[in-house]
C-alpha cells in the first residue's frame, strides 16, 4: 500500500492553465488502487517521495505539487498536471527525469506507459524547432506537393564508399529524391565517412545534371558528441543540405547541441532503438511522445513507421503521429501532432519506411497523405533489374496513385512496375 506521502494529489476539479499536462496509462499492482498508483506517480514525478519529510513545507506543496485532475479506471488513463516552474526551460533530458524518471520502476505500478504531454507556450518558446520543416524542405527540393520519393543504401553494410555511391546514383536517376545511409553505416574500415561523403555528393551531382532534378543525400553523422559535430561541419562545407542522426542513440543533449549550433543542414532523425521503450502498450513511452521531443528539439524529419510495412506498430500507432490524435490522447480533435500549431515551431516531415514496396504505396499515401517521405529500401534494391529499375518502378506507382490510377492498370503500361508487383503480391 502507497504511505501517506503519496497522497493529496487527486483534484478532479482542477483545470489546467499554465502547467504542463501529461497522460499516463497505469496499471495498479496487486493490492494497489488506481487512484493511489496514480498518485504514487504524480508524488514521485514530481516532488514527493516514499515517506514524509520535514523539509517539505504546506507552501511549497501548495504551489508544486502535481494533480491528477482525470482519471479513467475503465481505460487505465490518468492526466497529471504539474506546475511549469517544475521544469527548466529548453531541457529535454531533465523534462524526462521528471515526468519519465523514477516512476517506471516503481513498486507500486504493475504497468506504467507515458502517452503524451502537453506543452504550456512558455515552455515550448524555449526551443527552436526545426529550422526548416515540411515546407522549407520542399522548397530546397522543388518538390511542391507531391510525396517525396527516397531509398536506403542496401546492403546497409558491406559496400565500399565507391559501390554505395554507385548504388546512390542509379537510384537519383530511376526517380528517388533522397538517398540515405542506413542506422548503423557510420564511418567503417571498409567504407570511410568522409570517402563515402564526398564519392556519394559526386554521384548526386551527377544525378542532378543529367535529371534536370534536385537530389538529395542523407549521410549518417551519428557519432560521440566531438566526432558527429565535426561530421556535421564536413557535410556543411561539402555542400551537402542533409545530415541524418539516430536520436535515441545519440541521445536528447546531443540533439539539442547539434540543432543549437545552427549548421545550415536539414536535420534526418532516425529512430533506432525506439522499440526498446516504445513497443510494449501497456509500458514504456509512446512513439507519440518521441515524436513531439524530437519536433521541440528541432528535427526537420523522422521516422515514424509505416502502417503496411515490416516494423510493428499499426495504423492507429502511426497515425497518431503523421495524421490524427488517438481519444486517450491529450490533443484529441487538434489535428495532424507533427503540424500541430506551436508558435514559432515549424511542422515536422513524417518519414515512412520498413518493408515497403511499390505496391504499398496507394494504402500508405491513403492513410497518411502526401506531406511525407517514402522511403523504400529493399522495395527499390531488390527489384529484378536492379536499382534504377527498382526506382522507376516507385516512382512509377507514386504517379499512378497520385493520379488515382490502379497500379495494375498503370503495371500494362510500365514493365518496372509490373515486375515489382510480380514480386511482391500485395
Amino acid at each position: 500500500m502507497p504511505t501517506k506521502a503519496y497522497s493529496g494529489y487527486l483534484n478532479p476539479k482542477y483545470i489546467p492553465r499554465a502547467d504542463l499536462v501529461a497522460a499516463f496509462y497505469i496499471e495498479p499492482a496487486a493490492g494497489v488502487s488506481f487512484e493511489e498508483a496514480a498518485q504514487a506517480v504524480a508524488s514521485e514525478s514530481s516532488i514527493g517521495t516514499w515517506t514524509s519529510v520535514s523539509t517539505l513545507s504546506k507552501k511549497m506543496k501548495k504551489e508544486l505539487h502535481a494533480r491528477i485532475f482525470f482519471l479513467n479506471k475503465r481505460t487505465k488513463i490518468a492526466k497529471i498536471a504539474y506546475p511549469s516552474a517544475l521544469f527548466e526551460s529548453g531541457s529535454i533530458p531533465q523534462l524526462l527525469s521528471s515526468v519519465a524518471g523514477n516512476v517506471f520502476g516503481m513498486k507500486e505500478v504493475k504497468n506504467l506507459r507515458l502517452l503524451d504531454i502537453n506543452f504550456p507556450n512558455r515552455y515550448i518558446r524555449s526551443f527552436r524547432g526545426p529550422a526548416f520543416g515540411i515546407q522549407g524542405i520542399r522548397k530546397i527540393l522543388k518538390v511542391k506537393k507531391r510525396p517525396l520519393l527516397g531509398t536506403i543504401v542496401k546492403p546497409k553494410l558491406g559496400l565500399n564508399a565507391k559501390e554505395h555511391a554507385a548504388v546512390a546514383e542509379q537510384a537519383w536517376l530511376g526517380g528517388c529524391d533522397i538517398v540515405k545511409d542506413d542506422e548503423n553505416l557510420t564511418s567503417m574500415r571498409f567504407n570511410p565517412f568522409e570517402k563515402r561523403l564526398r564519392q556519394t555528393l559526386k554521384a548526386r551531382d551527377n544525378a542532378e545534371k543529367v535529371t534536370g532534378e534536385r537530389k538529395a543525400y542523407m549521410p549518417n553523422i551519428t557519432a560521440s558528441f566531438s566526432k558527429m559535430m565535426e561530421r556535421a561541419r564536413l557535410v556543411k562545407k561539402l555542400g551537402c543540405e542533409y545530415a541524418m542522426v539516430d536520436v535515441v542513440s545519440v541521445g536528447w543533449s546531443a540533439l539539442q547541441d547539434l540543432r543549437d549550433e545552427n549548421f545550415g543542414l536539414i536535420l534526418h532523425g532516425h529512430r533506432a532503438g525506439h522499440a526498446a521503450f516504445t513497443r510494449n502498450p501497456k509500458h514504456g513511452i509512446s512513439m507519440l511522445m518521441l515524436a513531439k521531443l524530437c519536433r521541440l528539439v528541432g528535427l526537420d524529419q523522422l521516422h515514424v513507421g509505416a502502417i503496411v510495412g515490416k516494423m510493428a506498430g499499426g495504423k492507429r500507432e502511426v497515425k497518431a503521429i503523421g495524421e490524427e490524435i488517438e481519444d486517450t490522447i491529450i490533443h484529441k480533435g487538434r489535428g495532424h501532432m507533427l503540424s500541430e500549431n506551436w508558435l514559432h515551431i515549424k511542422p515536422m516531415l513524417a518519414v515512412c519506411s520498413g518493408g515497403l514496396h511499390p505496391g504499398k504505396i496507394p494504402p500508405l499515401v491513403k492513410a497518411m497523405g502526401n506531406d511525407i517521405v517514402i522511403q523504400l529500401g529493399g522495395g527499390i534494391h531488390g527489384q529484378p533489374l536492379g536499382t534504377r529499375h527498382g526506382a522507376i518502378a516507385a516512382k512509377q506507382a507514386l504517379d499512378a496513385t497520385l493520379a488515382g490510377i490502379s497500379l495494375d492498370y498503370a503495371a500494362m503500361k510500365h514493365f518496372e512496375l509490373a515486375l515489382a508487383l510480380r514480386k511482391w503480391p500485395r
